[in-house]
């Protein structure tokens, strides 16, 4: 386990368990809850398993969530 304090809220951030970008949208118990850029279903991830994501993986992330919005 890691003394790193949990990311917060609207973060992005990499599941490097499964090497999955999402946005944290909150923590029950010990786990952070994470979605996936183009929306959809959250998932639980170990905050051990989560790293800050990198400036590139977040505008690809911001792009990705912006072109799935203009398709609705």
């Amino acid at each position: 386990m890691t003394d790193l304090p949990p990311p917060g809220i609207g973060t992005w951030v990499v599941d490097t368990r499964w090497d999955r970008l999402g946005l944290v949208m909150g923590q029950v118990g010990p786990c952070v809850q994470l979605r996936p850029p183009q929306g959809g279903r959250e998932w639980d991830a170990d905050p051990a398993h989560v790293r800050p994501a990198t400036r590139a993986e977040e505008l690809r992330a911001r792009v990705s969530e912006r072109n799935h919005r203009t398709r609705l």
